[in-house]
Parts: C-alpha cells; sequence; structure tokens
C-alpha cells in the first residue's frame, strides 16, 4: 500500500523572517499568516500550502551554484508574462541574479532571494 502524503508546508532557514516573507508574498500574491512574528513567517495558499521563513543565527547563505556552503532547497515557479518581465520585477523586489545560467534564457531564470536562497521561473 502506497502511503498518501500532502505537501503541507515547505520552511526555509533565515536572518530575517519578516524581510523574507514580504519578498515572497510581493512576488507571489500569498497572503501573510496571521500567526507571523519576528522569529517565523509565513504566507499561506488557497489550497492550505505555507511557505514559512524562520531565523536561524549566524544563518549562511548558500552560495549556488558551488558548494562552498551548498543550497538548503531549490524552489521553482511558474510564471505567465513574459520571462523578462518577471525577472525585472523580481529583481526590482530584492532578487539576485548569479551568473551561472543552467538554462536557455527563454526557457527558465535563476534568481536568488534575499536571503541568498536559489529558486527558478519558469514558463507556465
Amino acid at each position: 500500500m502506497t502511503l498518501q502524503m500532502k505537501l503541507g508546508a515547505i520552511t526555509l532557514d533565515c536572518p530575517d523572517p519578516s524581510v523574507l516573507a514580504v519578498f515572497y508574498q510581493q512576488a507571489t500574491g500569498l497572503e501573510p499568516h496571521p500567526k507571523s512574528n519576528a522569529d517565523f513567517a509565513a504566507l499561506s495558499s488557497e489550497d492550505g500550502l505555507v511557505i514559512g521563513f524562520q531565523r536561524v543565527e549566524g544563518y549562511r547563505a548558500p552560495r549556488w551554484p558551488g558548494q562552498t556552503v551548498p543550497q538548503q532547497l531549490h524552489l521553482c515557479f511558474k510564471v505567465e508574462e513574459d520571462l523578462d518581465e518577471a525577472e525585472a520585477r523580481l529583481l526590482e523586489l530584492g532578487a539576485g541574479k548569479p551568473d551561472h545560467q543552467p538554462h536557455e534564457a527563454a526557457r527558465a531564470r535563476v534568481l536568488t532571494d534575499p536571503a541568498g536562497h536559489p529558486f527558478c521561473i519558469v514558463r507556465g
């Protein structure tokens, strides 16, 4: 028998949960969780998925694509608009763009959030 599991939450370590929650809220439109605070902030989707951000003292940002400080996870977001437009908006919100881009620019882009976590945007 296969165990049926549904993903309920993804939590990212970071130095400042409020800053990262604002970035992802502006990027995704997800709603802030009412019990967010300075040590743990979260966003909720309509289907119940929660993206959480927890404060970690001495946090060290991943160094993608290198492995000096390896990436702890990799998020991938589908976007409906043109990738150039989506990238520009995310950069305005505080995302970074690593020099190393493993995909064709027309297909996907790798960016980093304000805490250094890599994530992709792809055409939806």
